[in-house]
């Protein structure tokens, strides 16, 4: 039984099908029938019934498959550990951010990467700090900028930067010198829709104090929310660094409170992957960079 052969059993339960596997692999479909039949020669079992959809492991395949897994996951860690013993570690790593985050941070994180570590691939994936969360607990990403998550037993969570969440209204309106929570519901909205991770902070303050704001329009870009904003549809809640995002300087603004809203952006990782020189010196990056300037 050898590690190939059981990446190759892994890949096929995942794929469904012997050609989607083999596809995956960039392997012949012949030699990867032969090789699962190797292995169920050599374990004296059938591991895989065909279907009219394609495959499905038997119950000798299910039992096998979460020992090929364990196995899998410890020969990879070793030859991550491995490879991070060299001074500039190649391989890759994948880190995701927010849109508004990403634009202003992807530029100078990239020419830091390729500095520190030449022979490293960053891969940089935008999405909205939920989507980002999930996808970083199901392993697909190395590290993450997120804002406001929701506490979880299976990642770390380093504030990086907190901003103040401010009333946006159009060029011609006039505001307070400040505005407080219940008066907020006297202003035509135009919010992020869910799942965001402002919006959620927002349902989490206003809802238990019974606050309903008028939402007029929900859209999914806090940039689009500003354009409408601009042109005089609404008004809207957001931090200081997106109307710097914006460019648009007409805007006018007024904090929030009290009590302030807090919009906290957090660097995360996760607990159970090993940490190797290339995640902590990405992440060591992230916190040098100066967020409130991007």
């Amino acid at each position: 039984m050898e590690l190939r052969q059981l990446l190759y059993f892994v890949t096929v339960v995942d794929a469904g099908s012997l050609s989607r596997g083999a596809v995956v692999l960039d392997l012949a479909q012949p030699s990867l029938s032969r090789q699962i039949a190797l292995l169920e020669a050599d374990l004296g079992q059938r591991l895989l019934v065909r279907t009219g959809r394609g495959v499905v492991p038997t119950e000798a395949g299910e039992a096998l498959l979460i020992h090929a897994r364990a196995m899998l996951d410890i020969s990879w860690q070793a030859r991550d550990e491995l490879r991070d013993m060299d001074e500039s570690p190649a391989g890759r790593i994948i880190v995701g951010m927010p849109p508004r985050v990403a634009l202003g941070l992807s530029t100078p994180l990239v020419q830091r990467f390729r500095e520190r570590f030449p022979r490293a691939v960053i891969t940089v994936l935008e999405g909205l700090s939920v989507a980002l969360r999930e996808s970083l607990i199901a392993g697909r990403l190395d590290l993450a900028l997120l804002f406001d998550p929701a506490a979880s037993p299976q990642l770390t969570f380093q504030p990086l930067m907190r901003e103040k969440l401010l009333l946006v209204a159009p060029p011609a309106s006039r505001l307070p010198a400040k505005v407080g929570l219940a008066a907020l519901a006297n202003y035509p909205m135009v919010l992020p829709s869910a799942p965001n991770a402002i919006r959620h902070l927002l349902d989490s303050v206003l809802n238990p104090r019974r606050i309903q704001l008028q939402v007029l329009a929900e859209v999914g870009a806090v940039q689009t929310v500003l354009a409408l904003v601009a042109t005089g549809v609404g008004c809207t809640i957001l931090p200081e660094s997106a109307l710097r995002a914006s460019g648009n300087e007409k805007l006018q603004r007024a904090p929030i409170g009290p009590p302030t809203i807090w919009n906290a952006l957090m660097l995360a990782t996760p607990v159970a992957r090993p940490a190797t020189r290339l995640t902590r010196g990405t992440a060591q990056l992230l916190q040098e960079l100066d967020f409130r300037q991007r």
